[in-house]
C-alpha cells in the first residue's frame, strides 16, 4: 500500500481561447513547481531505474467542460513517476473580454484547479 507524502494544488487559467486543456496545464504546471521532493530521495533511495515504478503521481484536474480534458497530453507534463489523470467537473468559466485576435471563441475566461499527489 502506497503512503501519500505530498498534496499540492494549482490553479491555471485560459483568458484568451477558452481552452480547458491551456488552463489544466497551467493549473497542473502551478502545483507541481511548488513542490521539490528531495527529502524523498534520501527516505525511498530512488534511482533513474526505479524512479517511475516507486512513485505514485495522481492529478485530478477540474475544468467545466472535463470531457475535452486531453489526459494523454496532461501526463505528459510530469517529468517522473507512474501518472495518473483523472478529469472532473468544476473550474470557473468567468466573464472576461473578448478580442477575437486573441483566438477567443467567446467573452470568457477558463479557469481550472489540479490537486497533484504523490505516492511511494
Amino acid at each position: 500500500m502506497a503512503k501519500r507524502f505530498v498534496i499540492e494544488f494549482g490553479m491555471g487559467m485560459d483568458f484568451h481561447g477558452q481552452d480547458v486543456n491551456v488552463a489544466a496545464g497551467r493549473a497542473v504546471k502551478d502545483a507541481i513547481t511548488r513542490s521539490c521532493l528531495i527529502g524523498l530521495n534520501e527516505i525511498c533511495g530512488f534511482t533513474e531505474e526505479n524512479i517511475n515504478e516507486k512513485m505514485l503521481v495522481e492529478a485530478i484536474i477540474g475544468v467545466t467542460r472535463p470531457e475535452e480534458l486531453n489526459i494523454a497530453e496532461i501526463k505528459k507534463m510530469f517529468p517522473v513517476g507512474t501518472v495518473t489523470v483523472k478529469a472532473v467537473k468544476g473550474g470557473l468559466m468567468i466573464p472576461g473580454l473578448y478580442f477575437p485576435g486573441f483566438g477567443d471563441k467567446d467573452d470568457s475566461i477558463e479557469a481550472a484547479i489540479a490537486s497533484v499527489t504523490v505516492s511511494i
